[in-house]
């Protein structure tokens, strides 16, 4: 994948984020590109939306991947999130197959690939490069304005 393929599946991504803020989840959006570089799932936080604490944007990316490809394994396909995975979701990209990660913020309280813990540095046989802080204002400045508005009380 190359830079500007990066950068434009995390634009949507940032899209997917703002979204999520839209309905009051926590700004994160996740875009799954195939070895083409085509978009092949896309996902976005849905945590109060479903009442399911597995309903983070890349499980519901990497459901719509699998589905569009039919086969639960996503081997060639990049994935590319706002906010750094946490451990579940990174268990699921490895369990996925995806050999490729891109995220835009680092998350210093549940980051699974380097800021708490790096799952994908692990002794897995699963391996994944990670390519971190393409756009990370952007996806910073999306999380800061969530969380100003929820801590000044106002309705999301």
């Amino acid at each position: 994948m190359t830079a500007a393929e990066r950068e434009n599946a995390m634009r949507l991504a940032l899209s997917l984020a703002a979204d999520a803020a839209d309905c009051g989840e926590v700004p994160v959006g996740c875009v799954i590109t195939d070895k083409n570089g085509t978009v092949i799932g896309c996902g976005r936080n849905r945590t109060r939306e479903r009442a399911d604490a597995t309903a983070h944007a890349e499980i519901e990316a990497i459901r719509e991947a699998c589905r569009a490809l039919g086969d639960w394994r996503l081997e060639g396909c990049t994935l590319s999130v706002t906010l750094e995975p946490c451990p579940m979701c990174a268990g699921a990209i490895m369990s996925a197959r995806i050999p490729t990660v891109v995220y835009g913020a680092k998350d210093s309280v549940k980051g699974a690939c380097g800021s708490v813990i790096d799952l994908f540095s692990e002794n897995f046989p699963e391996k994944c490069a990670v390519f971190a802080n393409v756009f990370p204002e952007e996806s910073s400045a999306l999380l800061s304005g969530f969380f100003k508005t929820v801590r000044e009380g106002e309705s999301v």
